[in-house]
């Protein structure tokens, strides 16, 4: 490519962030891909915060309270532990949401409990709504811990040290820090900075190709005395420039956001400073440009705009496959993962967010690649501007 090509290929670049800034649309589309990640992660994990700080003071209903003074007054002195009268028909509170969580004592609890038999405390609750699955697990550990005790204290009774009954002392040894295992919770980040990415450029992309060919205005562009390759070119890069921004304004709003999350609230440690930040971008952002060439080498296959949001929408679902697939299924980073696209990205941005570093190398390999990749796919976008049948096709 000559110096001449290279700036008629900034003209046109010039040209298309003109157009993109003056079209509501357009700053509508990259401002809704930059927030909409940082807005699922606040409002997703403040829900979380709250239900979790919730189950800290867990109202209990107990039916039959009479038949286990004991119990009761066991369950009253236990933090944050409040033990109210139960509903006449604990299935139906439950069923009807009226309760989360119903304790129901047996009539021979006394008995049996004084005869050192089992006595049947039943907790009606319906596993299957999210609000009480926290509360549940509330309750059930604090039976759990009345019936530790009282066990230990029946075998010191009888004379029998209560360690007797614990032949095993398990002890788990954690090799991994608390970032990484917080990483692989948040595994969904890189997935949002992905689509960010996507939807910074797919309204460059379709319009400056599709849109183009839709208002019949291709020809005229065509007619310039401007090499394919730098009419292409230009358009490739302004598309990489709006993808950049997206991506980089998600990953800021990202970082603002994970400063007022409560965290701690959930058993998380996770810190997204500055440094996971330059890593994360120095990560995703070399991907920006193999996005672009591929939404506009679809795209111009497009008659319409809608037509090639269609076909774009394919190229998503296959972007999000990883993200999807490395959320739920975790696994280690590998070293022929930083040298395939798409993966090699999902890898790095992991390996920053849980604090492990990846050597430079991969970050350059993997951004060599990309752009290699990304330079194909330009050079058959300029090929398909050269047939009949993609210039005068309407």
């Amino acid at each position: 490519m000559t110096r001449r090509t290279v700036a008629q290929a900034f003209v046109v670049f010039r040209k298309e962030l003109k157009d993109w800034s003056r079209d509501r649309r357009s700053i509508v589309s990259v401002a809704f891909g930059s927030l909409m990640g940082p807005l699922i992660v606040a409002f997703m994990f403040n829900t979380l915060a709250n239900r979790q700080r919730q189950v800290e003071d867990v109202r209990i209903p107990v039916v039959g309270a009479a038949h286990a003074p004991a119990l009761v007054d066991w369950l009253r002195q236990q933090a944050g532990v409040e033990v109210v009268e139960g509903p006449a028909d604990p299935a139906e509170s439950v069923r009807t949401r009226a309760e989360d969580v119903v304790v129901v004592l047996s009539e021979d609890f006394t008995e049996k409990f004084a005869a050192s038999k089992p006595a049947t405390v039943r907790i009606v609750a319906d596993s299957s709504s999210q609000s009480t699955r926290p509360k549940l697990q509330r309750v059930r550990g604090l039976f759990q811990r009345y019936n530790a005790e009282i066990g230990s204290l029946r075998l010191m009774a009888r004379g029998v040290n209560p360690v007797v009954a614990s032949p095993l002392g398990i002890e788990d040894v954690e090799v991994s820090s608390a970032q990484q295992r917080a990483a692989q919770i948040l595994g969904f980040i890189p997935l949002f900075l992905m689509v960010a990415a996507f939807m910074g450029g797919m309204q460059i992309s379709t319009d400056a190709t599709a849109g183009e060919r839709e208002r019949g205005s291709i020809e005229a562009l065509l007619v310039n005395p401007a090499p394919r390759e730098a009419i292409a070119g230009g358009k490739w890069l302004a598309g990489t420039a709006t993808a950049g921004v997206s991506v980089s304004a998600t990953a800021a709003l990202l970082l603002a956001v994970f400063e007022y999350i409560p965290l701690q609230d959930l058993g998380l440690r996770f810190r997204l400073g500055a440094p996971e930040l330059a890593g994360t971008l120095a990560a995703i952002l070399p991907f920006c440009p193999v996005i672009v060439a591929g939404q506009m080498y679809m795209a111009t296959f497009a008659k319409s705009f809608k037509e090639a949001q269609s076909y774009i929408s394919v190229l998503l679902m296959l972007l999000m496959i990883p993200g999807f697939a490395a959320t739920v299924y975790p696994v280690a980073s590998k070293g022929w993962m930083y040298f395939v696209p798409l993966v090699g990205q999902q890898a790095l941005m992991t390996d920053v967010l849980g604090d492990k570093a990846p050597a430079v190398v991969f970050f350059v390999a993997a951004g060599a690649l990309n752009m290699a990749i990304a330079i194909g796919l330009v050079k058959a976008t300029t090929a398909l501007l050269h047939r009949e049948k993609i210039i005068f096709g309407r």
